[in-house]
């Protein structure tokens, strides 16, 4: 393996934007969240391999990163799982409590759940399940594949929380199209990986680096984190007027430009009509609208969304009329 200038600075600029730590390259966030698990199996010794993840979760679809997630819908066919995974409700530290034991070697989860659909912690969760992780030497895992480089409004999504993880994963927006993931740990965290531990073949080379390297310098010089408060205020104050339009809009969340607009009733025919209509949407667990718009999105480009989502809203209520 040579030594790559691209490759250090991209090691410095996110130990820079993170809390300081180590970092490995991959190729997706699956192969991430694979190394972070690893990593934790071996940090904590023998006997000790168990990861707590949460319900609703999503890790990936390699297979210890598919074990990790808590979704049946993403296990069928591909049954028995890699064992050593436990399951617990998100945003419940006591459950997480009950289920700790002395073959624990980490708790996984997400800052905010995606997949899971758009689901937002109470405050003191992070803290406190950082106070679990040091009270029984367990670490914390981090997957911000979804709510990292900015997605939140901060670089990280634990940023919101005042707490530092001791494993961060990363992904997506990292490379703004090219493929790459990464791994970021505190230094006596990662140096548990002795050389042979881990490797990835195409990961860090330098194409893929220098795609990454120059979305953070990017995001930096043009203040889009700033921007992401400012557009995400806006997304969500036209959704909740659209919410007293639309009765059957249960609820918007939203952290930064991940925003969850909840329903009382399916959203596939929604998302199918406004696909028609030129806007493509997501909608997960069956009744959350997912908007994970990008950063440099403008308003006027809002406004046309929200029309297309209130003409597709409007045909799914004049059906439930009908029926």
């Amino acid at each position: 393996t040579f030594y790559t200038v691209e490759q250090g600075r991209l090691a410095e600029l996110l130990s820079k934007h993170s809390f300081g730590g180590q970092c490995f390259f991959s190729n997706s966030g699956a192969e991430a969240n694979e190394g972070a698990i690893k990593l934790a199996r071996k940090r904590a010794g023998q006997g000790r391999y168990k990861v707590i993840t949460m319900e609703k979760s999503f890790h990936g679809r390699t297979f210890g990163a598919m074990s990790a997630t808590a979704q049946s819908k993403t296990h069928a066919g591909f049954e028995p799982l890699l064992p050593g995974f436990v399951y617990v409700p998100f945003n419940d530290v006591d459950a997480l409590a009950k289920v700790i034991t002395n073959e624990t070697a980490a708790i996984m989860f997400e800052p905010v759940q995606g997949e899971g659909g758009v689901n937002i912690p109470s405050d003191d969760y992070l803290p406190k399940v950082r106070e679990l992780c040091d009270e029984h030497n367990l670490l914390l895992i981090l997957d911000e594949v979804q709510t990292g480089v900015g997605r939140t409004g901060k670089w990280f999504g634990y940023q919101h929380s005042n707490i530092e993880p001791d494993i961060v994963t990363m992904a997506k927006a990292l490379g703004n199209g090219a493929p790459i993931g990464a791994i970021i740990a505190q230094p006596e965290v990662a140096s548990v990986f002795t050389p042979g531990s881990h490797a990835s073949t195409y990961g860090a080379n330098c194409l893929v680096v220098s795609a990454a390297i120059a979305t953070l310098e990017t995001i930096e010089s043009e203040g889009l984190l700033d921007r992401v408060g400012q557009i995400s205020a806006y997304i969500v104050e036209r959704a909740r007027a659209m919410q007293q339009r639309f009765g059957f809009i249960e609820e918007v969340r939203a952290r930064g430009l991940m925003i969850g607009i909840q329903l009382s009733l399916p959203g596939a025919a929604i998302v199918s009509s406004a696909l028609d209509k030129g806007l493509r949407i997501n909608c997960t667990q069956g009744n959350v609208i997912r908007l994970l718009p990008a950063m440099t999105i403008t308003t006027q480009e809002i406004d046309e969304a929200f029309e297309i989502m209130a003409s597709a809203f409007a045909e799914s209520e004049s059906k439930l009329v009908t029926t």
